[in-house]
């Protein structure tokens, strides 16, 4: 028997412009010199965001009542500055963009949209807290891997600034199992411009 196709995943961020994602390809590219660096998946450009809050897995007919709800949260805050400095990582599996520019207003928009999308019955993933960052690429299965040489090596990175306009409501489906190099495919469900 087949197994059954993976459940979408819902959630909520700001994506940065393809200007700015073109300078982190350029950014990274170094990477691939460093010892290790092929037991590195780089982030693809779809992956590519600030997550201001992971729904998870959730029905798709709950989305119309969030909808109407990020609108709101968008028309509250206005457009700011955001600019990508500096890396970091989580343990030795996670690669990440440190945000820049008006961090206080990011944390205010992300707030918003966590109430939203409680107040809609989709409560935010209570593991996936708000922790600005933006992931550059994850390590593949198999022994753990120092991640510090690469977040010294972007030490330096700079990325933008861009002026943060829109909310974006994802949906990833993550890869079929068992498929080697597979990636989650990411679609825009909705979009609203932060100032109304």
């Amino acid at each position: 028997m087949a197994s059954p196709a993976p459940r979408p995943r819902f959630f909520v961020a700001v994506v940065p412009p393809d200007a700015v994602l073109a300078e982190l390809r350029r950014a990274t590219a170094a990477l691939d010199a460093l010892p290790g660096a092929g037991r590195l998946r780089p982030t693809e450009a779809g992956g590519r965001h600030v997550t201001l809050a992971f729904l998870g897995a959730c029905d798709p007919g709950r989305l119309d009542g969030l909808a109407a709800r990020l609108a709101r949260a968008a028309h509250r805050t206005e457009p700011f500055p955001l600019a990508l400095r500096g890396a970091g990582h989580f343990g030795d599996r996670v690669l990440w963009a440190r945000p820049d520019g008006d961090l206080d207003a990011l944390g205010r928009l992300a707030d918003r949209v966590r109430a939203a999308a409680t107040r809609a019955g989709l409560p935010p993933d209570a593991e996936h807290a708000f922790r600005p960052h933006l992931t550059l690429a994850r390590v593949r299965p198999g022994p753990p891997l120092r991640l510090a040489p690469f977040a010294e090596a972007l030490a330096q990175l700079a990325a933008g600034p861009w002026q943060a306009d829109e909310v974006r409501l994802v949906r990833s489906v993550p890869p079929p199992g068992g498929v080697p190099g597979a990636r989650p495919a990411y679609a825009t469900e909705g979009r609203w411009p932060l100032g109304g």
